[in-house]
């Protein structure tokens, strides 16, 4: 992974010098370390941090064309370039380098905005056409990579992080009620919104051309499940089993690829253990490292389980014990490189992972996400299976209401998506400030567009909540925040062979019933996985892992929790109740206080990483 910024000016005016671009890129150093390059004339400044991956010597960027035309920055990884490579040098291309993205300068040549259609990768990147003055933003399928953008003062200022643009003269620094809403609501953030005003985030699948004044947004790929109506070829489950496990080794295969030492993530549970397994099988003699987390709490340790898949694929492993005393230490850099509040503690536990793999010289480590989504790996699967959707005849005003918010979110009113939105706005209202609550109804998340209805009518209940984990569970928390982020606050690129586009547009495909088998979830995935792994972990429940949050942190006495959560400072910021939320307080401090995670929300918790924010970006109070 790498990092990147810049700015285009939008109507021909001058724009600040590459000075500027410097400073916007000094930010995005954890992403980059070992090089930085940058370009600029006329309207437009690029600047870029490497992080080396693959061609360590000749692969700094920007990258050009052969005529120099062209101006390429790109963070991520195009999978598939060996193999493009060899079709555009067939049709007369000239590479300077051997890096994998220096196809998508050549695939522009050829196809322009269409060479999304021949990517295999996770990417974001920035190609600007020096002759037709156009730039042109990208962001992988799935949003593995991040890319932010906005305009001012007649600029289109863009970067990989927010605290970048926030680098740029006259982006203001102010919070977004609607992104808070939809932390508060949904498991983090939903794509275009960010935690700060006027600022968005390219949605996953999309790219963004700017020309002629004008700044066009365009979908090219959506995960898209067949309607329930559609006759599928009928096909015997060994053929979605044998397929399935092809794919997901090539995709393995595809992400070991690199000039530098590769590792991986074992969590003790089935889907890091088979990349572990298909990793093993791919490169047996490697001598690949393994890095697991563990916890002085037994009840939250999985130490066994990730030491019997370590011994069975020979891993060189290495374990991590993380206190949860660390939490509290680790809290301010966490949110610094979140650029959002969120609802739980763990990602200072994956942000101490990644230092220790940064540690042991590792830069590269695959991990597991995009199991659960694919093949009905949470709790709510059963949930549906079991009659938990709907209401019961919409004879009960508040069950009417519920619905019609259903309506306005997903388009079905059937449709239940981890809990009761419309009495959960009751709490959002009585959390909020007065000033705030003033405008509810225009910032609220469910008053503005989520996600596409067209992708959930008609579709098996599976596939509906498969698309809504993907869309507001995978993309801006669990690959973002919990992912990207905390693997490049130590620069470690993380990658995610589930994430594959050939795999997941195959998966989509599967029948449901080969998902969720009775009540036995992530079916397919276990009939991959039953000769590959012990049958303990094949076959072990899964396990709802949750680190301690906000009442823990009261109950230890940090001043700072405390001072961020005093009367005084809710008040001056403006954004929540300070009545509300010293009775949270009280609650939560005491003695012997549980929250039953996940089906309560820890709303201090994102209370308390909300200031840590505004503390740290300074954020303008609400008037």
């Amino acid at each position: 992974m790498c990092g990147f910024a810049g700015y285009f000016s939008l109507n021909g005016e001058a724009v600040p010098g590459p000075e500027v671009v410097a400073r916007m890129t000094g930010t995005l150093v954890h992403r980059g370390p070992d090089s930085g390059g940058c370009f600029a004339e006329e309207g437009i400044a690029l600047g870029f941090r490497r992080l080396s991956i693959i061609d360590l010597h000749s692969g700094d960027q920007p990258l050009y064309n052969e005529d120099g035309s062209l101006v390429l920055l790109c963070n991520g990884e195009i999978y598939n370039y060996r193999e493009l490579r060899r079709e555009l040098v067939a049709k007369g291309h000239v590479f300077r380098t051997e890096s994998d993205v220096e196809v998508l300068l050549h695939l522009w040549e050829e196809h322009g905005t269409g060479l999304l259609d021949r990517l295999n990768g996770q990417f974001a990147f920035a190609l600007y056409d020096r002759r037709a003055r156009r730039l042109f933003l990208a962001r992988d399928h799935f949003g593995i990579n991040p890319l932010y953008y906005t305009t001012v003062k007649g600029r289109l200022v863009f970067g990989s992080e927010i605290k970048a643009i926030l680098e740029h003269p006259g982006v203001p620094r102010e919070v977004d009620p609607t992104g808070l809403d939809q932390v508060l609501s949904f498991p983090g953030l939903v794509s275009p919104r960010t935690a700060f005003r006027d600022i968005r985030s390219l949605k996953s699948g999309h790219y963004l051309l700017a020309e002629d004044g004008d700044v066009r947004l365009h979908e090219y790929w959506d995960l898209d499940y067949p309607r329930e109506d559609e006759v599928l070829d009928a096909l015997p489950e060994s053929h979605y089993v044998e397929r399935l496990a092809e794919l997901l080794t090539q995709s393995v295969r595809y992400r070991l690829n690199a000039d530098v030492p590769v590792g991986y993530y074992l969590s003790g549970g089935l889907d890091s253990s088979l990349i572990a397994a298909l990793i093993h099988e791919v490169s047996p003699d490697a001598g690949r490292h393994s890095f697991s987390i563990g916890f002085t709490d037994r009840e939250k340790d999985e130490t066994g389980y990730q030491r019997m898949v370590a011994a069975h694929v020979g891993s060189e492993h290495h374990e991590i014990v993380f206190d949860w005393d660390e939490i509290s230490s680790r809290m301010w850099k966490m949110i610094y490189h979140c650029e959002c509040p969120v609802k739980e503690s763990y990602n200072t536990c994956s942000m101490a992972l990644s230092e220790a793999v940064r540690g042991h010289g590792i830069p590269v480590v695959l991990t597991g996400e995009g199991a659960d989504e694919l093949f009905a790996g949470y709790v709510g699967y059963r949930f549906d299976r079991s009659g938990r959707r709907g209401g019961g005849g919409g004879y009960d005003l508040d069950e009417i209401l519920e619905e019609d918010l259903r309506e306005r979110m997903w388009g079905c009113r059937d449709l239940f998506y981890e809990k009761g939105y419309h009495a959960f706005r009751e709490t959002k209202s009585a959390l909020y400030s007065d000033g705030l609550n003033e405008s509810f109804h225009e910032f609220e998340c469910a008053n503005h567009e989520l996600v596409n209805h067209d992708r959930l009518r008609g579709r098996h209940y599976i596939h509906q909540r498969s698309y809504l984990d993907f869309k507001l569970r995978l993309s801006d928390h669990l690959v973002a925040d919990h992912g990207d982020r905390m693997a490049l606050a130590n620069s470690v690129e993380a990658r995610y062979p589930f994430l594959d586009v050939d795999v997941v547009r195959f998966a989509a495909r599967i029948p449901p019933e080969l998902k969720l088998r009775g009540l036995t979830e992530k079916y397919i995935l276990k009939e991959v996985a039953g000769t590959r792994l012990p049958r303990e972990v094949v076959h072990r429940e899964k396990f709802g892992f949750h680190a301690p949050g906000s009442p823990a942190l009261l109950r230890s006495g940090e001043e700072w929790v405390h001072d961020l959560l005093s009367e005084e400072r809710i008040r001056r910021q403006g954004v929540f109740n300070p009545v509300t939320v010293e009775r949270l307080k009280a609650q939560y401090s005491r003695p012997g206080f549980r929250l039953n995670l996940p089906f309560e929300d820890d709303l201090l918790m994102t209370v308390l990483t909300f200031q840590i924010l505004a503390e740290q970006f300074g954020l303008a109070p609400l008037r």
